[in-house]
């Protein structure tokens, strides 16, 4: 990936972490810490559980440190009212999905969630067909997404941005291609 991601609405701005953030580091990592320890966000991805503010600092350390690294390239979805980051987009590269799955070819893979106040408005049926499209403008070619069978927004999503089944993933995932 060339170039963070920026897209901006009336009420949503999707950017990477800024220097303006340096500033804020605590309050982002608060934000991100109500994100990733909500139980409704996390029905399906209860391996991303942070279990304490201490945890959410640490990932988004790591985070500013994967993304000037090319490993993992994470945006915030902020709501600009409130000034308050209320979902996540990450973006992580073939390198490192080489590190965890075994397949014939390694796209980018696309995550994302919601803070449970977030979800049922539509925010990533509106911010991830221009989120893709901005990726695709940067040429990158392939880009999939695992998400878990049960979760039926998710896909939903998916499929809005353009996203198609592909195969099985594992025993409780499916894995959905950009075409």
């Amino acid at each position: 990936m060339n170039e963070p991601l920026h897209y901006e609405t009336e009420n949503l701005l999707i950017h990477p972490f800024r220097p303006e953030e340096l500033e804020k580091f605590e309050k982002l990592a608060t934000d991100i810490f109500a994100i990733l320890s909500d139980e409704q966000t996390l029905t399906y991805i209860p391996q991303k559980r942070l279990h304490n503010i201490l945890e959410a600092e640490l990932f988004l350390q790591t985070m500013v440190m994967n993304y000037h690294a090319g490993l993992n390239y994470l945006h915030f979805i902020t709501d600009k009212k409130q000034d308050k980051v209320i979902g996540l987009i990450d973006l992580i590269s073939p390198k490192v999905a080489r590190q965890h799955y075994s397949m014939e070819t390694y796209p980018f893979f696309i995550e994302f969630y919601l803070a449970a106040a977030a979800t049922g408005c539509y925010i990533m049926t509106e911010i991830l067909p221009p989120v893709i499209d901005s990726l695709l403008s940067q040429g990158i070619t392939s880009i999939c997404a695992v998400v878990n069978r049960s979760n039926i927004a998710a896909r939903k999503v998916l499929e809005k941005a353009q996203f198609y089944y592909k195969a099985p993933f594992d025993e409780l995932q499916d894995l959905y291609e950009m075409i």
